[in-house]
């Protein structure tokens, strides 16, 4: 066994705790909410869970608790590194923003969710992401992030945007009504798809901009 303690700054791990359980508990609530409204309809569970896994808020939410989890998991493996790795963290953080802007501005306005599938909704697109704004902010290592780290993070939502435009022209399920090519035509849906990247490069520079800021205010002190 490690002998090695995991240290963590006051009032990280009651944050990253609260943090991991209730991103858990939110997925959950919305794979339950899936795999019923399947059974109901007497379709497939197999295709309810890779339906659930084919959206980009549960991939990202469960990053999100992933590295929660992994912050305060008294252990050192790989994935573990990975996932505490501050990088890796910032880039975390640029997705979940994307998954909030993104749902508020594009997708909000299109249903009303009622009782639990309103309480997964606003803890996926809403709560989470402030959560882990929050905890980026306050405990994740800054200075060690530059303009090519977000060029790597935006591998992420352009292989999932590919996939999710290949398995909607392949089923005809596109999942979001600004990338259903059936409706819009290719080239709208190409557009909308190139102009959400650019909101995640946008961001994604943002939190480069915040995490230089902050690591001179600290060095200044």
């Amino acid at each position: 066994m490690h002998s090695q303690t995991l240290t963590l700054a006051p009032g990280q791990r009651r944050l990253a705790t609260a943090g991991a359980m209730l991103g858990w508990f939110a997925l959950a609530v919305q794979l339950y909410l899936i795999l019923w409204g399947r059974w109901t309809d007497q379709a497939s569970l197999v295709g309810g869970l890779v339906r659930f896994f084919s959206f980009f808020t549960v991939l990202t939410n469960t990053l999100v608790a992933v590295a929660l989890t992994c912050a305060i998991t008294e252990r050192y493996g790989a994935a573990h590194r990975f996932f505490r790795s501050p990088i890796v963290c910032a880039g975390i953080t640029t997705s979940i923003l994307l998954v909030s802007i993104a749902y508020n501005l594009l997708l909000r306005h299109l249903w009303t969710p009622q009782g639990w599938q309103w309480l997964a909704d606003e803890l996926l697109h809403d709560v989470m992401p402030l959560l882990f704004v929050g905890y980026w902010w306050l405990y994740v290592t800054k200075g060690l992030l530059g303009l090519k780290h977000v060029l790597a993070w935006i591998a992420y939502p352009a292989v999932y945007f590919a996939w999710l435009l290949f398995r909607g022209n392949a089923f005809g399920d596109y999942l979001y009504p600004f990338l259903d090519i059936g409706t819009l035509g290719l080239g709208q849906a190409l557009i909308n798809a190139l102009g959400v990247l650019a909101g995640f490069v946008a961001i994604g520079l943002m939190i480069v901009l915040i995490d230089r800021i902050k690591a001179r205010r600290v060095q200044n002190r």
